[in-house]
């Protein structure tokens, strides 16, 4: 299963009802630049543990479920 970690921040970040200038603020970046993560497949952890930290929610969990799929 490919997991699009763009996708799901952006996914997640709607389901929370937060605007993407308030994720950019608490992770230390621009909105543009969140766009951009958005757009990719895969990110840094550091970033992806600051994005979960500001978002309060484990999207680590998306790639340690895929490790228990046949």
């Amino acid at each position: 299963m490919q997991i699009h970690i763009g996708t799901a921040i952006r996914d997640e970040l709607r389901r929370q009802g937060q605007t993407n200038a308030w994720l950019a603020e608490q992770i230390g970046i621009t909105p543009r630049a969140l766009q951009k993560i958005f757009n990719k497949a895969s990110i840094d952890t550091e970033q992806l543990a600051a994005i979960c930290h500001a978002l309060d929610a484990d999207l680590f969990r998306l790639y340690s479920d895929n490790l228990t799929q046949p």
